[in-house]
Formats: structure tokens, C-alpha cells, sequence
């Protein structure tokens, strides 16, 4: 989801549009027990610099991606032990000439492999 939907520019406050999206996704998502979540927070390679949070754009990310998450888990059934937040800062860029591109939250939805890692262990 890009950054212009869900914050402003260098904000962790998630906008009404995008809690509107992410309301609609966390529904969509609740009854999904076997898959994990990763919402990942990514920023521009504008530099913060400040005093106070976010200092940077590692926390920013991070800070983004913790606000998605706290989002979801308030309004579905969601389970905490199936996601997590994470920050990518500005290092995976999907076009470095278009700035507001980068500045983004992904979801990465994947299956438990507990099943999996399980029935190879035993050979």
C-alpha cells in the first residue's frame, strides 16, 4: 500500500483512506490460521533527522509498519502470534525515480511451515 494512502509525509499516523483499506484487509485475513503475516514498512532516502521519534528512516519504517499492525489486530480477529511488524528503511527501493513509490507498506502473507520443517526433521 503506498505511503500517500495510509501517511503523511514522514508521519506514523495512518490516514483515514488507508485505515478504511487496512480495516477491509484485516477482515479479509482473520480467518486465515495457517498463514503468518509480515507487514513491512519502507521509506524514501529522504534523511530524518530529529531529536525525537522517528530519528530516522530505520524507525520510521518500523514505526509504520508497527501502526499497520496495531490497526489490524484492534478491528479483526487477527492473531498476534501470526504477524509481524518490520522496517526495511529505504534499502529495497521499487523505483528509484519515484520517491512516493518507495515510500510504502507491504503485507507478506506465507504459509505456517511448522507442518513442513516437522515432516522433514523426521527423514
Amino acid at each position: 500500500m503506498e505511503a500517500k494512502l495510509l501517511f503523511k509525509s514522514g508521519s506514523i499516523v495512518v490516514e483515514s483512506e488507508g485505515k478504511k483499506a487496512l480495516l477491509q484487509i484485516g477482515k479479509a485475513l482473520e480467518n486465515e490460521k495457517d498463514l503468518e503475516f509480515v507487514v513491512e514498512g519502507h521509506t524514501d532516502t529522504d534523511k530524518l533527522s530529529s531529536a525525537t521519534f522517528p530519528r530516522n528512516n530505520w524507525e520510521l519504517s518500523v514505526l509504520r509498519a508497527t501502526s499497520v499492525v496495531e490497526i489490524l489486530l484492534a478491528n479483526s480477529k487477527m492473531l498476534p502470534s501470526k504477524i509481524v511488524a518490520a522496517g526495511r528503511s529505504e534499502y529495497q527501493p521499487v523505483d528509484i525515480n519515484d520517491k512516493a513509490k518507495n515510500r510504502r507498506i507491504e503485507i507478506i502473507i506465507s504459509p505456517n511451515l511448522d507442518e513442513l520443517f516437522e515432516i522433514i526433521s523426521k527423514d
